[in-house]
């Protein structure tokens, strides 16, 4: 049995108590990264990265397991995405920049990644093909490390370069694989890649154990062993993708995520010698899978569903994760990292009073001790109370989302923000989000629906949001409010709708294609023009799978800007019914900034109130913490002028201690 202990906390750098509160964080709070992010630890269990935040400070940080420093480095404006180890004294920090393209490109920008190396034994580190003039200076796939007589290599997609006169210009629009000397920094092709390469599987001690590929304008798949030569083990048809490669239970085996013509996904193993595939027993409840941080095998996965639970296929190993699991009972727990030999583990936790906390799980000696706290001053008294909600479509499709409270106050009649995730193809847990708190600390009831489309429940369910923008999966979400309405939780006539990205249109749909439901809407990186995002995706030229999953989705048919005119909010500009906030990133390489220009010189042509936020460093996701919190900030005044919450209460708080289970 697990016990909690209120301990540890590196250096006063990441964790901080909770601390009696008789107000509510200010919204800028909420809006800020964690204040610890992205905890992984190393293969023999002796270490652990993060990035932090000291004072006002972001940076990125090594820890012994005793808490002693190793380092700590300032990431500057990096938008810090991952974090991986080769060995135990090799640190992979991975991150993301914004790019402004050229002329020839379809594209203003795009979002690049990069791998930063740090060598913890040699104390220098570097960033992956930065010391090479033959190629661009960005990873494109990060395939794994092996260690090869005693040195670490990592293996990256890189675009290669070729001389011409006194420069270089790009050889191809497709990534080489790359063998990268974790020491030096020098690098070597290991195998060239084409137009069709989807990607490659390396094996721990270097081997190109397969490769897939992908054909755009067809959509059929493939998957080899070895690199450029080989035989073939399995192939398929897929609108919307190609299949993703991992090791399988055993070394003669890989895993493949085969994708069907009809959009599902089936997971298989295919053994290396070409003899049939074998499907995956529980196929439909497979989530996130665990691999062995050294050999890489497969050793189970998350389950789906509202808390996913870990099912292991090692009854040692399985027992190890579920007596993990059993130190945090009330929380959602995704595991993070683990040692080699399983005895230790990194979990993050969240929900419940929780505003997501990390945790070392020491499996020999039976406990769990806080490392730091994502939101240390969201205390858990801030935290409102979160929960599943079920009804039911028009329709009868059996619909669930999920539904945080304001904290302190009593579920009646209470004002409401309408929070669509974007995907369409996602899903909302019940976990502490951000954005969903920082409204229910200002008051609101927040309720963010699963429609129809939405993954975790099924391909059938995922499919039956196809040709359903702006139609059902609309309505999904209004049936939903209408439920709880009849349940006496919020007040109807006080709902405005929030959402970024899908569900940015799904707001801007909420008051143009649907009426008389809400008094505001607020949409950040939303879709306004359903047909020009399928005319970017062909703008590349010829057919693709991104082209078809819009079609399929939109239901567009052949005819897109003709079939999707009744569900564009910028076509119903003039239907327009409650005020509407437009929040845009400068940088978002997803969702153009023209579609909420043209949203807002569409409303104010048909004279309907519109304000645009521009935010100049803004990507789509949000990455740096001021362009967030200017975000955060803009949506909630917003939504707090044109649908005022009920006059807070004053109540008393007190500390909280780590779970005791």
């Amino acid at each position: 049995m697990f016990r909690g202990v209120v301990a540890l906390g590196l250096a006063g750098l990441v964790f901080a108590g909770a601390v009696a509160r008789a107000a509510p964080p200010p919204v800028e709070a909420y809006g800020k990264l964690p204040a610890v992010d992205l905890m992984s630890l190393s293969p023999s269990g002796g270490r652990f990265a993060f990035v932090g935040v000291d004072g006002a400070t972001r940076s990125l940080a090594v820890a012994n397991i005793d808490n002693s420093p190793l380092i700590a480095a300032p990431t500057g404006d990096a938008k810090m995405t991952g974090i991986d180890w080769a060995g135990d004294d090799h640190v992979l920090f991975s991150s993301s920049a914004t790019i402004t393209l050229g002329p020839q490109y379809t594209a203003a920008t795009d979002e690049l990644s990069s791998v930063t190396v740090i060598d913890l034994k040699a104390h220098r580190n570097f960033i992956v093909f930065s010391k090479l003039s033959n190629v661009i200076h960005a990873v494109f796939g990060v395939y794994g490390v092996a260690q090869i007589d005693g040195r670490w290599f990592g293996y990256f997609g890189g675009l290669t370069m070729a001389r011409a006169g006194d420069g270089f210009v790009l050889r191809n629009n497709f990534a080489d694989l790359y063998k990268v000397d974790l020491d030096t920094g020098a690098a070597q092709i290991v195998a060239n890649g084409s137009v069709n390469t989807d990607g490659w599987l390396v094996g721990p001690t270097g081997e190109i154990i397969a490769r897939s590929t992908y054909f755009e304008s067809s959509g059929e798949w493939q998957v080899w062993t070895g690199g450029a030569t080989g035989k073939m083990l399995a192939s398929g048809h897929s609108d919307f993708g190609g299949v993703s490669l991992s090791r399988g239970r055993t070394a003669e085996t890989i895993l493949i995520a085969r994708p069907t013509a009809d959009g599902s996904v089936t997971y298989q193993e295919l053994p290396l010698t070409g003899a049939p595939a074998v499907d995956v027993p529980d196929n439909d409840t497979i989530g996130d899978r665990f691999f062995d941080p050294t050999s890489g095998l497969w050793l189970g996965f998350a389950s789906k569903g509202d808390r996913p639970e870990p099912k292991m296929f090692d009854p040692g190993v399985a027992a190890k994760f579920r007596g993990a699991r059993k130190a945090f009972s009330d929380q959602t727990v995704e595991f993070k990292s683990w040692s080699a030999d399983l005895n230790a583990m990194i979990v993050f936790t969240s929900g419940g009073d929780d505003s997501g906390t990390y945790w070392l799980v020491n499996i020999a000696a039976g406990k769990a001790d806080p490392l730091g706290s994502a939101y240390p001053t969201v205390t858990a008294d801030d935290v409102g109370p979160i929960r599943m909600v079920d009804w039911k479509a028009a329709d009868g499709l059996e619909l669930h989302g999920v539904l945080s409270l304001p904290p302190g106050r009593i579920a009646k009649t209470l004002p409401l923000v309408v929070m669509p995730h974007g995907g369409p193809e996602a899903r909302d847990y019940p976990v502490f989000d951000w954005w969903a708190q920082a409204f229910a600390s200002r008051g609101y009831a927040v309720f963010q629906p699963n429609f129809r489309g939405s993954s975790d429940y099924g391909t059938d369910f995922r499919n039956a949001g196809f040709g359903q923008w702006g139609r059902k999966m609309q309505t999904d979400i209004s049936d939903g409010v209408a439920e709880l309405a009849r349940q006496g939780i919020i007040d109807p006539k006080r709902a405005c709708i929030v959402g970024a990205s899908y569900g940015g249109y799904a707001a801007l749909a909420g008051v143009t294609v649907q009426n008389g439901l809400y008094r505001c809407a607020v949409s950040v990186a939303g879709v306004s023009h359903p047909s020009e995002m399928i005319e970017d995706a062909e703008s590349g030229g010829g057919a693709n799978s991104t082209e078809r999953y819009w079609r399929a989705f939109m239901g567009a048919g052949n005819r897109a800007e003709t079939g999707l005119i009744s569900i564009s909010p910028v076509k119903r500009a003039d239907h327009a019914d409650a005020p509407i906030l437009l929040i845009h990133g400068q940088d978002d390489s997803v969702v153009p900034l023209d579609q909420s220009r043209e949203m807002e010189r569409a409303l104010r042509q048909a004279g309907k109130p519109v304000e645009l936020v521009v935010l100049p460093t803004a990507d789509h996701w949000f990455l740096h913490e001021d362009m967030r919190v200017a975000m955060v900030t803009r949506s909630v005044a917003f939504v707090e002028k044109y649908n005022p919450p009920d006059p807070a209460p004053v109540q008393a708080s007190s500390a909280t201690s780590a779970p005791t289970p």
